[in-house]
């Protein structure tokens, strides 16, 4: 039980952090042949047609289940069982990361539109060898 409570510790929580990072699983066979900007196109749809209203209703639907735990204490029902408050409580901390970092990234894609900024969605190989150069340092 407790491997579970730990599995949504780091992958809740993680979930926006891949989102910044730009790894989440993607279709790149198709929108790899777009132009930037219709793949910045294609992320603001994806960002306001998907993964927010899921990330909303996410938060809806759990803030009343996690305050009931929280408020009932509840226990699992395993001999010995974890309190389940604590897990339970990731969902909404997790998927409110989500949606930060993805009003951010469809703030990032606008603004790339527009011709404020680089293309966010590439991926640039000189930065990350930076990087680790500088950590190897």
């Amino acid at each position: 039980e407790l491997q579970w409570y730990l599995f949504a510790a780091v992958f809740l929580p993680g979930a926006g952090y891949t989102l910044l990072r730009n790894e989440h699983v993607r279709i790149d066979v198709i929108i790899g042949r777009f132009s930037p900007q219709a793949r910045a196109k294609v992320e603001i749809f994806g960002t306001l047609v998907f993964l927010m209203p899921v990330v909303l209703l996410i938060l809806y639907l759990s803030f009343p289940m996690v305050w009931d735990s929280f408020i009932h204490s509840e226990m699992s029902s395993n001999a010995g069982g974890l309190i389940r408050w604590p897990a339970k409580v990731l969902i909404p901390i997790g998927f409110t990361l989500l949606a930060l970092q993805g009003f951010s990234e469809l703030i990032k894609r606008i603004a790339f539109l527009q011709g404020l900024i680089p293309d966010p969605g590439e991926k640039n190989v000189a930065t990350t060898e930076q990087r680790r150069a500088s950590n190897i340092q």
